[in-house]
């Protein structure tokens, strides 16, 4: 516990400052001018608050005292800052009362008091009873759909059946409730070890004069802690033992201790309403339309659902992909399907035959994490949205873009220069020809320049009747533009971040990131802008785009280059995407046979110069 004016505040250890704690900083108090000794007593505070996330909550240049003497001037030096727990619930501060007589003037923070409760209980798949369970799922029969199926009716089987699986699931299995207090570290011996030193400190209390009693209640005590210790210890080394390539990472996370996360900040928005509707009107914008219940008729040219399909798709899937508001991982579908496999063959089929994506499946939950480097966080653009879909979900898209890779592939959906999302076009794919071709150029005697663009927001901008429209030009099959049309439309997205709401609202544009079929989806809605460059190349992977252009000189390369760039934005204006300004790079390539002087010629795009760099990170 340390203060600051006459606020305390609880924190980490804290650097040591000579003097009080009456400080002052430019942070607090902006038209101060300040003494060297005065900055450097308050900045480890300061850089403290900010390396753990506290906000200052004063108003900045509001004093706080006044002095007594006519000579003295006032300052502001009662400062108060928020935990990022709290700071979401801070709403106003202020300082209208009068003096209580000293030369401090009493401060108002008022917050919304949040109604704490305990994390919910949650499965512990691990401790199911699959005995248990696999006689059970033997023995569920699916119904099977409505004749004449609707949308509403499709969905109310879809989830009615579900329900029942899952129910099996939730019966045979115990809840894991997850406390404050959980430890994974924690043993039964700790459990005996704590109560004989609870009982021992009790006996020392009750006889205070007996010198036996506190040496007992000493070495219990010593016990206890010595005991803890080698728990974590031993716990630390078994996780570091049975690390895996996957999880190795994990242990990295837990050694370097990371900051907590960043709490949005956006200016108009108080309250954790406001916010999250500040959010949502940034990611996703537009109102969504509202879903109408047709009549839907199975497709005759549709392939039939089959196990196998449902198997590759399952092997595909991770176990360590967090689940979204279902809660059942991919073990426990992976395991059901060994086990009966007409479960899940029943209930995706029908969804596959009439094209359609039930609502059910359609809510999800966006984690809102903040992007680091950035030097200011008080907006949207500073975050990302990461949605974690449905598992049962996951599956049905991973069936549907593997049909879907199989057409983009027969029938030019993507662009020759496009990579990824597709197999066998990964990163290293589009590296390798971007080399190929730069080195081909210079072995020409030409000059080569390359610039480096990135679509803002990507995802978040796919329009669904654009896309279908698309799809249905190039002859794809029915059914895959009827099933990418009702996946797209009518989403639902609850984001989860510090004090969040918790709020399901409707999603009008974009398809989520996190999808297996996101990216195939993406791919295929920008490959119009894909241009030919004469002695040039323009190849991209997935939302980076390279622009690569050759001429006698730098100069004319960047000419090119605007040229090019203006017909790319000119193409995605008509999508609805656009190219992010401070992600752009631009690169001169020379050979070690280059012998004449270094050209730095620089391009300006949209208002803004961009200089050339010796080397750029591209696709990580």
């Amino acid at each position: 516990m340390y203060s600051v004016g006459k606020i305390y505040i609880r924190t980490l250890p804290t650097p040591p400052t000579p003097g009080d704690l009456n400080i002052h900083h430019p942070t607090s108090d902006p038209l101060r001018l300040f003494k060297e000794d005065e900055i450097a007593t308050s900045a480890p505070y300061f850089d403290r608050a900010t390396e753990l996330g506290f906000p200052l909550l004063n108003t900045p240049g509001v004093f706080t005292r006044f002095a007594m003497s006519l000579i003295g001037r006032p300052s502001v030096i009662d400062l108060a800052f928020a935990c990022p727990l709290l700071a979401p619930y801070f709403s106003e501060w202020s300082d209208p009362l009068p003096s209580t007589g000293s030369d401090h003037v009493p401060i108002l923070l008022h917050f919304e008091a949040p109604l704490f409760r305990a994390p919910p209980p949650s499965p512990n798949w691990a401790l199911s009873d699959w005995t248990a369970i696999e006689d059970s799922l033997k023995a569920t029969v699916i119904a099977p759909p409505p004749p004449i199926p609707t949308t509403r009716s499709l969905d109310i089987w879809f989830k009615t059946n579900l329900d029942r699986v899952t129910a099996q699931f939730a019966m045979h299995t115990t809840l894991k409730w997850v406390t404050y207090r959980s430890k994974p570290w924690w043993t039964d011996l700790l459990s005996i070890l704590r109560r004989a030193n609870n009982s021992a400190l009790r006996s020392s209390k009750r006889d205070r004069h007996d010198p036996s009693l506190l040496a007992s209640a000493r070495a219990a005590r010593s016990a206890y802690f010595k005991a803890i210790k080698r728990a974590k210890r031993e716990h630390w080394s078994c996780f570091l033992a049975s690390a895996t390539p996957q999880s190795v990472w994990t242990a990295k996370k837990f050694a370097v201790r990371r900051p907590p996360p960043r709490f949005p900040e956006l200016p108009g928005a108080k309250t954790p309403r406001e916010l999250n509707k500040a959010l949502l009107d940034h990611f996703f914008p537009g109102e969504p339309p509202r879903p109408w219940d047709t009549i839907l008729l199975p497709f005759a040219d549709c392939q039939d659902l089959e196990a196998e399909e449902v198997r590759r798709a399952l092997a595909r899937s991770s176990l360590s992909s967090a689940p979204g508001p279902d809660m059942p991982p991919n073990s426990v579908w992976k395991r059901v399907h060994r086990v009966a496999p007409h479960i899940i063959l029943d209930l995706l089929a029908p969804l596959v035959a009439y094209g359609s994506h039930p609502l059910t499946l359609k809510r999800a939950d966006g984690i809102v994490l903040d992007k680091p480097g950035k030097p200011s966080y008080n907006s949207p653009s500073s975050f990302k949205v990461i949605v974690l879909l449905q598992t049962c979900s996951k599956i049905l898209e991973r069936i549907m873009n593997s049909r879907l890779s199989c057409m983009a592939r027969a029938w030019g959906l993507m662009n020759q220069h496009q990579c990824g999302s597709l197999a066998g076009l990964s990163a290293s794919d589009a590296t390798t020809t971007l080399t190929h071709e730069v080195r081909t150029l210079q072995m020409a005697q030409r000059k080569v320049s390359t610039l480096f663009l990135d679509i803002k927001g990507g995802f978040d901008n796919i329009n669904a009747s654009s896309l279908c429209g698309m799809l249905k030009a190039k002859g794809v099959n029915p059914y895959l533009v009827a099933w990418t049309r009702s996946f797209l439309s009518g989403r639902a997205r609850r984001l989860l971040y510090q004090g969040s709401p918790k709020i399901f609202a409707p999603v009008s544009v974009g398809t989520p990131q996190g999808s297996p079929v996101s990216p195939l989806l993406f791919v295929i809605y920008v490959s119009r802008l894909q241009s030919e460059i004469p002695l040039g190349l323009t190849l991209s992977y997935v939302d980076d785009f390279g622009l690569t252009a050759s001429s006698t000189s730098y100069r004319c390369n960047i000419q090119i280059l605007q040229r090019q760039y203006a017909r790319l934005k000119a193409r995605g204006a008509r999508l609805g995407v656009s190219f992010s300004i401070p992600k752009m790079e631009l690169i001169h390539w020379r050979t070690n046979r280059d012998r004449g002087p270094i050209s730095h010629p620089q391009i300006h795009l949209d208002g803004s110069v961009f200089k050339p760099k010796d080397g750029v990170r591209w696709l990580g």
